[in-house]
């Protein structure tokens, strides 16, 4: 059976919320990550609320903010199992292509995301990434089984097009609604390792 691994980014690989340190550039980000803790608990819905922290960031250049990604840890333990299977492992987020592309390129992993350009110093947001439709491009790819990670009410989409879900817990609790459409709910990246090698 051939599988497909999906990883949120933001909490899941990372170490952190990115949003928030991005929002450190400004001296908001104790209220950057009042509003995203919001949105990833289901309390706002993504999608205005990524517009507004866009528009709140859009005036930093790309480049200052890819300094600032790529400076953000990584869960080892998920990113080595990342390396090992990056045929089969992709990063699944809402975050802006133009900022997290580092990231994806450090895993060896295809990257679906939003999508963004930056001309004369505005940032202008092009697609808003649907969860669940990345992972039936992913399906369509010829996998037999989508086995998707993640912590938020943002990842609903595609926890309900996986067969498999997992809410991680590796930086704070995940959001009720992950749990609650979970199959599996871990808070250690060693654990969700073993099951996802279980898996493989």
């Amino acid at each position: 059976m051939r599988t497909a691994f999906c990883f949120d980014l933001d909490g899941t690989v990372t170490r952190t919320e990115i949003l928030p340190c991005i929002a450190s550039e400004l001296g908001i980000s104790d209220e950057m990550e009042t509003l995203t803790r919001a949105t990833m608990d289901g309390h706002i819905d993504f999608i205005p609320s990524f517009r507004l922290r866009c528009l709140i960031l859009g005036a930093i250049p790309p480049e200052r903010i890819r300094a600032i990604v790529d400076a953000v840890p990584l869960n080892e333990d998920i990113f080595s199992f990342i390396r090992r299977n990056n045929a089969d492992c992709f990063l699944v987020t809402g975050n802006l292509n133009i900022w997290i592309d580092g990231i994806a390129e450090e895993c060896g992993a295809t990257l679906y995301s939003s999508t963004a350009s930056f001309d004369d110093g505005k940032l202008s947001l092009g697609t808003i990434l649907d969860k669940g439709d990345a992972v039936a491009d992913i399906r369509s790819r010829g996998y037999d089984r989508v086995v998707a990670i993640g912590d938020g009410a943002n990842d609903m989409p595609m926890f309900r097009a996986a067969d498999v879900s997992v809410a991680f817990g590796g930086v704070h609790a995940p959001s009720h609604a992950a749990i609650s459409a979970a199959d599996y709910v871990i808070h250690e990246g060693v654990a969700l390792c073993s099951l996802l090698e279980a898996l493989s």
